[in-house]
């Protein structure tokens, strides 16, 4: 309201100065409506135009009250409507300004991505016209022994004309054997992925922006997971394996054991009928022989895949299942499902055969992925937990349908399976390498709804305490 005041007695003030040239009425006045639209809001402004006309009327006679009101209405509507003008550049130039400093926001997070991202403009023939340091990084080339060089030199096999003639506007562009080829100037080789756009260029015509990725890493770690994965097969087949030997060992040794009783009493018999029957004695002691020695052989094959006679190592719990993250994805991804990990890590040191342990957990966690594989929202999450100075707990959750309670007792049983096609064997080998660890695998209800098997393992005494 005061820029009113003060803008219509500065332009009372210029227009006095102007009396000596002539007569002046309301023309003196307008810059101070303006002022005031440009610097105020509507209430101001108005209030510059009632004081214009009210300071107006009374300074200068009119000829008449209709001439006064005419005039007075005329300054009014026309200054409403250059003050209207003023606001709305107004809102235009705070509008600009916004846009202004969204758009500089988003520049500057496009390059923030752009240079970490190696990024190649090439010339319509195949050229290279820049690269960003993240691109020449990844091919160990300054932009100025890059630029004008054709790409197909640092990408074998790159072909323009592939883009060129495919009319699309970008996208990812496939290599016939999966991935495409870098090639640096000491002749070393990485694997390459390759997303293409088509740009204007600044001086007409069109330049195509290819967009790489390093696959060197997701290869190497995909490899590791595949060695992984075999060596846990491998594991898990000799557990199978001495399973299946306990399985026998135990089924055998009864008709074995029979057999040789049958034998003995046999050959009491024998020793009553005198010579005659020393020819079948022979040839009976040589059979009992033959039976004691298959259960000698039994038993020792039974000792030798012992997993009580497997050495626990000081290893970290939360260390041993994320190594296992390559293969947790691949088996949840198989079914849709997220495998989530809540370990805690802090003074989690234990006593356990690492490559023994994490077949455990992948025949837990398979388990659980194939319990919730048909849920509308499955989930399974793997839970490691400090429950006193010598026990670390390690539980694999679902929210599948759980395990019932008639089976709860017969799930661990070899050979016992509810899977088509299954060999009844995978909890029963856990079950093993649980008990050579010291610990005992236990089912129950999940807070998540389904079941949940856990198992203990020894602490490591810490310094503290040793």
């Amino acid at each position: 309201m005061l820029l009113a005041v003060v803008a219509v007695g500065g332009a009372m003030g210029f227009r006095s100065l102007l009396e000596g040239l002539g007569q002046f009425y309301y023309l003196p006045l307008v810059p101070a409506v303006v002022v005031t639209a440009l610097l105020a809001r509507r209430p101001a402004t108005a209030l510059a135009i009632a004081l214009s006309i009210a300071v107006n009327m009374i300074l200068l006679p009119r000829e008449s009250l209709a001439d006064a009101l005419t005039n007075a209405a005329l300054f009014a509507g026309v200054t409403w409507l250059i003050a209207e003008i003023c606001w709305g550049f107004r809102a235009l130039d705070s509008r600009t300004r916004d846009l202004t400093r969204q758009l500089a926001a988003k520049d500057a997070m496009l390059n923030t991505a752009l240079a970490s991202v190696p990024v190649v403009t090439l010339e319509a023939n195949g050229d290279i016209r820049r690269l960003n340091p993240a691109a020449a990084d990844l091919f160990a080339l300054t932009e100025k022994a890059a630029r004008g060089r054709p790409f197909i030199e640092l990408a074998p096999g790159f072909d323009i004309n592939a883009i060129v003639g495919s009319g699309a506007p970008g996208g990812p562009l496939e290599a016939k054997d999966g991935h495409w080829t870098g090639l640096r100037p000491d002749g070393a080789t990485f694997p390459l992925s390759i997303q293409y756009g088509i740009v204007p260029g600044s001086t007409g015509g069109e330049l195509i922006a290819l967009c790489l990725t390093d696959l060197s890493r997701w290869h190497a770690a995909d490899a590791q997971a595949r060695e992984l994965h075999a060596q846990l097969n491998k594991v898990w087949r000799l557990n199978s394996l001495g399973e299946m030997a306990a399985t026998l060992a135990h089924e055998l040794n009864q008709p074995l054991s029979a057999a040789a009783t049958y034998l003995h009493a046999s050959q009491m018999d024998m020793e009553r009928a005198g010579p005659l029957g020393d020819s079948a004695l022979r040839t009976t002691a040589l059979a009992k022989g033959q039976l004691l020695r298959a259960g000698q052989i039994i038993r020792r094959m039974r000792e030798l895949l012992s997993p009580e006679a497997r050495r626990l190592n000081s290893e970290r719990a939360s260390s041993m299942v994320e190594d296992l993250g390559p293969i947790l994805t691949m088996i949840g991804s198989s079914k849709g499902v997220t495998i989530r990990l809540d370990m805690e890590a802090g003074d989690d040191r234990v006593q356990a055969e690492r490559i023994q342990f994490q077949q455990a957990m992948v025949n837990l966690t398979r388990n659980a992925v194939e319990a919730v594989g048909d849920h509308t929202a499955p989930e399974v999450v793997i839970i490691g937990r400090v429950l006193s100075d010598t026990h670390y707990s390690i539980s694999v959750e679902d929210n599948g349908p759980g395990i019932a309670e008639d089976q709860i007792d017969r799930i661990f049983q070899p050979m016992t399976t509810t899977k088509s096609g299954g060999m009844g064997l995978g909890l029963s080998v856990t079950r093993t390498i649980v008990e050579s660890h010291g610990g005992r695998l236990q089912v129950s209800r999940s807070a998540l709804g389904g079941a949940a098997f856990s198992f203990t393992l020894n602490r490591e005494p810490s310094v503290e305490n040793a």
